[in-house]
């Protein structure tokens, strides 16, 4: 009897060694996992905006419902003379978010050209070319160009400050030029950075990858309660 008893503990023992791993695993997974992670802040809905691309085709807010949006403004000088940080823009942004680490076709890059004093111009097939040039496995379905007014979907104001600033500090004396936004699937406002230093283009990278985790636990939710 004791011969028996040992050789059940010693069963006991070993299956606690091979299955208790994957136990705990399937708990965590179903009963005590939650995403803990920081959600980004709501800014309020963005404008509709409309613009055209290289070829003359007409683009809406509603094509782009079912994607995340950055969008920014370029100009016929870059990559030499830019608004942003055209270098970290493409590495950080294009590179790293189209097309490695993010789920690739989820984002959508709107660069709206002006001349540089924040004016839109209508031939932007110039920076178009400088895309294919200047980027690695350039996209222009996901890195759009466009003509168009910017200004108002940088019309956004909050505790008495407005992203429309004017000054001798920015380039060519408009801050929105600067600036880089992200929206969210239903065109929200989540976060905006200026686009002119590698750091702050980082930034806007993590919270892309942010927007994505808020994006991966409502798909997890979504299934759980089906």
């Amino acid at each position: 009897m004791k011969d028996i008893l040992i050789s059940l503990k010693k069963v006991f023992f070993t299956l606690i060694v091979l299955l208790g791993p994957a136990l705990i695993l399937i708990f965590i997974s179903t009963r005590g996992c939650k995403h803990m992670f920081k959600e980004l802040d709501y800014f309020g809905l963005a404008e509709n905006y409309t613009f055209f691309d290289s070829k003359g085709n007409k683009h809406s807010t509603e094509e782009f419902k079912d994607y995340t949006v950055l969008i920014n403004v370029l100009q016929p000088s870059c990559p030499y003379d830019c608004s942003i940080s055209f270098h970290h823009f493409n590495h950080l942004i294009y590179q790293k978010m189209c097309h490695k680490s993010y789920e690739k076709g989820s984002l959508r890059i709107i660069s709206f050209v002006t001349d540089g004093e924040g004016n839109p111009i209508k031939d932007i097939s110039s920076v178009r070319q400088m895309l294919f040039d200047q980027v690695e496995d350039y996209d222009p379905k996901v890195w759009m160009v466009a003509s168009g007014e910017p200004k108002k979907l940088f019309n956004f104001s909050k505790n008495n400050s407005t992203l429309l600033k004017e000054g001798d500090e920015y380039y060519g004396g408009h801050a929105f030029q600067e600036l880089m936004l992200l929206l969210d699937k239903k065109n929200n406002l989540r976060m905006v950075y200026r686009g002119n230093s590698e750091g702050l283009v980082r930034k806007m990278s993590e919270s892309i990858a942010l927007l994505k985790k808020e994006y991966d636990k409502e798909s997890v939710e979504h299934v759980k309660k089906k």
